[in-house]
């Protein structure tokens, strides 16, 4: 249980701060923040965070690209500039610009937060709009909650930081389903060859994790898509097109497709950057979970400042918005690997694919399903990392649990049925038909208002005396 002071500063016992090496029942960190590896152990780790996240974070360029009816030509080039601002962005974040940046090992990427949005105002106002709104709400949002985080910080303690943390896992499991089946849409989608391959990634990844030890265990996530990729090659349902359409090498255009401004459309990406910076706040406990601590005000302010900024740079020359990846989180805790140096290398890996399409294009021929098998595994230890942040901060009594029910139940129940909410404007739908955001907002409304010692406007209760007696939180 963590203590909570009159500043409402969060102190952690040191049995929290300590991993045992020898327990199977805690994260053994196998490299810490500050440590770096060997340089060839170092590329062969920053490759496997590039593996996990470039496939989805491409995807959804590819998406908004077909939605906004795009031609080859401005779709490659939306694809490169994902790639390269996301690597601009995992590199801040682990090595800061000023204030900009949490020093922490945060994977960037372009987050599926956005499709629906970006797809939707590209095909009717056309990506002017898009970027024009980008350009403006990721200003907004994400610096004034980074520049107030200060006084924002006692209202995310481990209970609302782990809930979102738990529903960004739970709720991205059915994307790894539909990944491991083919992808939707996909002629095959089920079929027994996509499954077949999934599973193969997922098994090599848990045994290896499991079984084996030293880099074996480390790398257990890359061998299992290096052995399912070429076991896809084999079978001949690697596509190589894109690699030979691809070019050698191409410079960012500022401002492509123009700016234009409209209410709607930017209302619309004020609450998604909301959205974003509470999945931010969330990755971001995710990773220091792995140390059984919660992010310190200065991780947290670094980390957001870091979405904004990027975000709004990249919509200049093109790049959808960036924030942290939650699959990333899950490498992090599957692997004991927390080195921000070992994600830096996999920023200037992104950097120069970005820079360099051909590159870029191999790593996107990965089949749908290989991918699936790890994320499944990746997806599921993140939200296992949230259920360790509470176990480790919070004690289970009837207030903290009926919090972590109802915020969990309101996440999980909009993203299950999401026709529920077509009686609500189409505005509100947007905002409350994001799970992340409707757990992180119960979470964030009860623990405020309801009594208790992770409350930030009631004081802790005072130490029990000799005799037992019920108090608030039973």
């Amino acid at each position: 249980m963590y203590i909570i002071e009159k500043n409402f500063k969060y102190r952690y016992p040191e049995s929290f701060l300590s991993m045992s090496n020898n327990s199977d029942n805690e994260i053994t960190i196998r490299y810490g923040l500050e440590e770096k590896p060997p340089l060839l152990k170092s590329i062969l780790l920053g490759l496997q965070h590039v593996s996990v996240m470039i496939v989805p974070s491409t995807a959804v360029a590819f998406i908004v690209a077909g939605a906004a009816g795009l031609g080859a030509g401005d779709t490659t080039f939306l694809v490169q500039m994902a790639i390269l601002f996301a690597g601009v962005a995992t590199l801040v974040q682990a090595y800061t610009v000023g204030p900009v940046g949490a020093k922490l090992p945060i994977v960037m990427g372009t987050s599926f937060a956005f499709v629906g949005a970006m797809s939707s105002i590209g095909a009717s106002s056309g990506l002017d709009v898009v970027f024009g709104s980008i350009l403006i709400a990721a200003f907004v949002v994400p610096f004034l909650l980074g520049w107030q985080f200060k006084r924002l910080e006692s209202f995310f303690p481990p209970l609302v930081t782990g809930l979102i943390v738990i529903i960004i896992g739970l709720y991205l499991i059915p994307v790894g389903m539909e990944y491991s089946a083919g992808g939707v849409g996909a002629d095959n989608f089920g079929s027994m060859q996509n499954l077949g391959l999934a599973a193969l990634v997922l098994a090599i990844a848990v045994l290896f994790n499991l079984l084996l030890t030293g880099i074996w265990r480390v790398l257990s996530i890359i061998v299992g898509i290096s052995v399912g990729y070429i076991v896809a090659v084999a079978f001949g349902v690697v596509d190589f097109a894109p690699v030979y359409d691809a070019a050698w090498f191409a410079v960012p255009t500022p401002g492509r497709f123009g700016f234009s401004f409209e209410a709607v459309p930017l209302l619309t990406f004020l609450f998604l950057f909301l959205v974003s910076g509470m999945e931010t706040i969330g990755d971001m406990a995710g990773i220091t979970a792995a140390e059984g601590r919660n992010p310190t005000e200065t991780e947290f302010r670094g980390g957001i400042f870091a979405d904004g900024f990027i975000s709004a740079i990249g919509a200049v020359f093109g790049s959808f918005p960036q924030t942290s990846f939650s699959q990333n989180v899950g490498i992090i805790n599957f692997t004991g690997v927390m080195s921000r140096h070992i994600v830096g290398i996999g920023g200037l890996i992104l950097v120069g694919l970005g820079l360099v399409p051909k590159f870029g294009a191999i790593v996107t021929t990965i089949p749908s399903a290989v991918f699936g098998g790890a994320v499944l595994v990746m997806v599921g230890m993140v939200a296992a990392s949230g259920m360790r942040l509470l176990f480790l901060n919070i004690e289970m009594n009837r207030r903290n649990m009926v919090i972590i029910a109802v915020s969990l139940g309101l996440g999980l129940g909009v993203t299950s049925v999401p026709d529920a909410l077509s009686g609500l404007p189409a505005g509100a739908q947007t905002l409350f038909g994001e799970p992340v955001i409707m757990t992180g907002i119960g979470a964030l409304l009860l623990n405020t208002f309801v009594p208790g010692s992770s409350s930030p406007l009631f004081d802790a209760p005072e130490p029990a005396s000799s005799t037992l007696q019920p108090t608030d939180d039973d």
